[in-house]
């Protein structure tokens, strides 16, 4: 593991992962992407892992974006589909993630913060896409038209302006709002209760998500109930409704 990407354990079936490059406003450099993929796949091999939280480091920026300086020294045209490490989109993992963002999210860095599954951002937070700024691109932002009203993500890569935390909240960017000092402990505490649920249900409940946001209607309740059986016929599905009956907590077994 690089020292530009952390990768911690920080309590039962939580993984956080840092970039720790914030002179550098923890931009997507050669170093830093490599560190992810690295930090990535640990997680989706640990199984001791069942959620993982990615953040930067510092209270400036959660991840500044591409490295310019890189691209000029590259004469860099149109990146390799593959050239930055983006959850379930050239990364393959069946986890869930959270994004906790601690700064600045601009350009390739929102675009890490929207592939996770969740968000939570500090109140200081901003976001940007802003590639128009720059003579760049942003095809990686098309689905956001499944997360926040047209006009808006019109406005936002027709400007390249920034918005607040409080903004991306009202929108539907983020999930939830935490004071910088609250942060992880704001992630940590949506990540608990995530991973509460039986890790089979969990797992299904995220496919269906993504079903439904692929697939018209008919088709996405057909893949759903092939998506959930799996879960159905689980042992935990029949440890959830005995430990409610006994009022106790439930004991799962993940099969």
């Amino acid at each position: 593991m690089s020292d530009a990407v952390l990768y911690e354990l920080r309590e039962a079936g939580i993984a956080v992962l840092t970039i720790n490059r914030p002179e550098q406003r923890n931009a997507l450099s050669r170093e830093v992407r490599e560190g992810l993929r690295a930090a990535w796949a640990r997680f989706e091999s640990d199984p001791a892992a069942r959620i993982a939280i990615l953040t930067g480091s510092g209270d400036k920026a959660f991840c500044a974006g591409g490295d310019l300086k890189e691209m000029v020294e590259t004469r860099l045209k149109i990146p390799p589909r593959d050239m930055f490490p983006v959850p379930y989109e050239n990364l393959t993992l069946s986890k869930p993630t959270i994004a906790a963002v601690n700064g600045v999210a601009f350009a390739g860095g929102w675009m890490i913060a929207q592939a996770c599954d969740l968000c939570v951002a500090s109140t200081t937070a901003k976001f940007a896409i802003t590639e128009v700024k720059v003579g760049r691109g942003s095809p990686w932002a098309a689905p956001l038209i499944h997360m926040i009203p047209q006009r808006i993500f019109m406005e936002i890569v027709l400007t390249g302006k920034p918005i607040t935390a409080q903004r991306a909240y009202e929108v539907g960017l983020v999930n939830r709002l935490a004071e910088p000092a609250e942060l992880m402990n704001a992630a940590l505490e949506l990540a608990r209760e995530v991973i509460e649920g039986a890790p089979l249900s969990v797992a299904a409940a995220r496919a269906t998500v993504m079903l439904a946001t692929e697939m018209g209607r008919a088709e996405a309740l057909e893949a759903a109930w092939a998506a959930h059986a799996t879960a159905y016929n689980s042992a935990d599905a029949q440890e959830g409704p005995r430990a409610f009956a006994e009022k106790r907590k439930p004991e799962w077994q993940g099969r």
